[in-house]
């Protein structure tokens, strides 16, 4: 006899759902926000009401930015995904609350998995976080608070002062992948010399999983992006048979 299959649903197999704020530069293999980074379907959803003139409200989590992302993993929860995540680590800052707006897992910033990474390491060891900006205005910590990451020794090094990264940050529509690799490795090699203790390296922007690679192999250290935490949820939610078990 047949198992019996239900429906309900409009969509299936998109399991992951991203919520995206509206930008405009090329958005790599690697990007969150792009669906071919992963090995499995995933749910992109544009959230129009945040784009660049608004996202540094974002980044200061300004309770103004949060009624559009709730709509946003409102609505990707209805339409059957069974967790939802994001293209903009700083919405960390917000986990709390959409998190407890739905009835599915919710892991909306890299950030969150610091004080995992952290208890992986010495305890004389650090975490480094690169970020796509650590200004006064960027990454601070109300992040690492919202990631549960406040007593969690961190150094933080910013790409606010990389001229090919800020094709980024001001929405170019060309970039040069090449020269933002550079930029970038020479950021994590600066951070790592200047910060022997640093065990493990986190990417707090979602854009920047395409040069993982290329950060592990200048630092030689653990590198953890939303690629790795996006993977780790998906392993959890669709788990897979093992050989010889009957």
């Amino acid at each position: 006899m047949d198992e019996k299959v239900t429906g309900g649903k409009n969509l299936y197999g998109e399991v992951i759902g991203i919520v995206v704020l509206k930008r405009f530069f090329p958005r790599l293999p690697g990007d969150a926000a792009n669906a071919s980074t992963f090995d499995f379907p995933v749910r992109l959803h544009v959230v129009q009401e945040v784009d660049r003139p608004t996202r540094w409200k974002v980044f200061a989590g300004d309770r103004e930015m949060l009624e559009p992302f709730l709509r946003a993993v409102k609505q990707l929860e209805q339409e059957g995904v069974k967790a939802v995540t994001s293209a903009c680590g700083f919405l960390v800052q917000f986990q709390d609350i959409i998190a407890d707006a739905v009835n599915i897992p919710v892991f909306m910033s890299s950030l969150l998995q610091i004080p995992l990474v952290y208890r992986m390491l010495r305890k004389d060891q650090m975490i480094g976080v690169i970020t796509i900006d650590a200004s006064p205005r960027g990454l601070g910590k109300k992040a690492f608070e919202a990631a549960g990451a406040a007593d969690i020794p961190i150094v933080v090094t910013g790409l606010e002062d990389s001229e090919a990264f800020n094709a980024i940050a001001e929405d170019r529509e060309i970039m040069y992948p090449k020269k933002m690799e550079f930029d970038i490795v020479e950021h994590a090699k600066k951070l790592v010399k200047e910060n022997p203790k640093v065990g493990a390296i986190v990417l707090e922007c979602h854009n920047l999983p395409p040069w993982a690679k290329a950060i592990q192999d200048a630092v030689n250290l653990p590198v953890f992006d939303i690629y790795t935490l996006t993977n780790w949820v998906y392993s959890a939610l669709v788990r897979k048979n093992f050989k010889g078990i009957m």
